[in-house]
């Protein structure tokens, strides 16, 4: 399960909703939650975060805030 998808299972949030709310297709969401591999875009992330009703910074930290600058 990839950053978004335990955000997204934390906050019991239904995929199939927020599918029908921001108009990402449930396969995407899918893709998204699911393959560490699937590259997530800045207006899915602030769609998603719109359709559950939270600040798109809390998402953003959420899936990005393990990143350190390089020394």
């Amino acid at each position: 399960m990839t950053r978004l998808g335990t955000f997204l299972s934390k906050k019991s949030i239904n995929k199939a909703e927020v599918s029908r709310r921001t108009g990402i297709s449930t396969s995407r969401l899918s893709e998204l939650t699911l393959n560490s591999s699937t590259k997530l875009r800045a207006n899915e992330l602030y769609l998603i975060a719109i359709a559950i009703d939270v600040s798109p910074c809390e998402v953003l930290e959420a899936v990005c805030g393990h990143l350190t600058l390089q020394n």
